[in-house]
């Protein structure tokens, strides 16, 4: 009898452990994880292992035990190798996805490819600078979106100038990529749902291959893309007059002056790579040796600017230049998403309380006219848990972090 009890249950436990990884698979591709098994998961168990997992679930107030997966083979099956299983299914669909998310190369390190328009205001005839011609689209969680969109609200550029549309971030709705319109935004040039259908219009052949990224900027007159490359189009957007005369004192600020375009492109260079990038790398690193790498680079990078900050108002000398614009948009959601969700630099390190000259400097920042209109920061930060959801499976939103948890008002 109790041979009989055995292999019945080792014969329940290994088709139940045959059963992970696809049941890890319908996960990962449902729709709806609760209609994928129902509104009963232990209703996918073996007969045997049901009934005592419903039993035990009425015994102990209805509490919701899962599959009950340890307590029903771990005497068959030692509870290593189970432990093992799942783990391990659970990583390469992890491991799957975030490739699908973020391109990997072969050590796990986050590789961010390259763009597919590189145009330049006021270089070429095809592109003149002119005022009314041109549109930007940008996202209010992107970084490289925040870019763009600062620099028009600090130049305080208006909409006879450069028009702007707002994109909403909604993996879900969109058709490749994040970015779709909304009602209150919608796409003045086609009409689009989404930024994946404007890149096919705006595409010689009627069909986009390659990421549909934002920021992107579009010659209206042309129907033309710009550029989607926002260090490029940060650049061309501070130098186009857009019909202002010489002595406007609102194109006064120079973000890009000519004695000290050295010491600024040096300065990009490390910012990028260490911590607008660097940010990136350790939440999308999939090995441990990436983000190590990565997460070291985060923390030089936050050492440099604390070392620098303290010694000079703005990096860059100091005026704030473009140098300090590209670094705003990664300190600004350091806090609230970086650190936190993408272990950038360690889970503990706060820009608030770890580095108090980078503080100073981000008060300072906050305080320009058109700073704090250029972001929605709870949102900014609540995206990257709601849309990167390999990082955080479980959907569930930190309390989102204010202007005022920073200390900036």
């Amino acid at each position: 009898m109790m041979m009989t009890t055995a292999s019945s249950s080792s014969s329940s436990v290994t088709r139940w452990m045959a059963m992970v990884p696809p049941l890890l698979l319908i996960l990962l591709l449902s729709s709806d994880p609760v209609s994928a098994f129902g509104s009963n998961p232990s209703s996918l168990l073996p007969p045997r292992s049901r009934t005592s997992s419903t039993t035990a679930l009425h015994n102990n107030n209805k509490l919701d035990k899962g599959f009950n997966l340890l307590e029903i083979a771990s005497s068959v099956v030692p509870q290593g190798r189970i432990v093992s299983t799942v783990k391990e299914s659970w990583k390469f669909g992890w491991q799957r996805m975030m490739a699908e998310l973020a391109p990997q190369d072969k050590d796990g390190r986050y590789t961010r490819p390259s763009y597919s328009f590189e145009n330049f205001i006021g270089k070429t005839p095809s592109f003149p600078d002119e005022p009314g011609r041109y549109h930007l689209y940008v996202g209010n969680p992107c970084p490289w979106c925040h870019r763009a969109r600062l620099v028009v609200n600090i130049l305080g550029f208006d909409s006879q100038e450069i028009s702007v549309t707002q994109l909403v971030d909604d993996p879900v709705k969109a058709s490749r990529g994040g970015w779709v319109f909304s009602e209150q935004d919608q796409d003045p040039l086609y009409g689009c749902k989404d930024l994946r259908e404007l890149y096919d219009k705006l595409s010689p052949t009627g069909s986009f291959k390659g990421r549909c990224t934002a920021p992107l900027l579009v010659d209206k007159k042309t129907k033309r893309a710009v550029s989607n490359e926002s260090s490029d189009i940060v650049r061309m957007l501070s130098a186009a007059t857009f019909g202002r005369k010489e002595d406007d004192s609102s194109s006064k600020l120079d973000l890009y002056p000519p004695a000290l375009t050295t010491e600024i492109d040096a300065t990009n260079e490390w910012v990028y790579r260490l911590l607008n990038n660097g940010c990136y790398r350790c939440g999308f690193a999939t090995t441990q040796l990436a983000y190590d790498e990565a997460s070291r680079d985060v923390r030089e990078g936050l050492r440099r600017c604390e070392e620098i900050l303290a010694k000079q108002d703005y990096l860059c000398q100091l005026q704030f230049t473009e140098a300090d614009l590209r670094l705003l948009p990664t300190i600004l959601r350091f806090d609230g998403a970086y650190a936190p969700l993408f272990k950038a630099g360690g889970t503990h390190l706060r820009i608030r309380s770890d580095y108090p000259n980078v503080h100073a400097w981000l008060k300072r920042c906050w305080a320009m006219p058109g700073v704090p209109e250029s972001i929605d920061l709870a949102d900014a930060t609540g995206s990257y848990y709601k849309q990167l959801f390999p990082l955080n499976p479980g959907g569930i939103l930190p309390t989102p972090v204010t202007p005022q948890d920073l200390g900036l008002e």
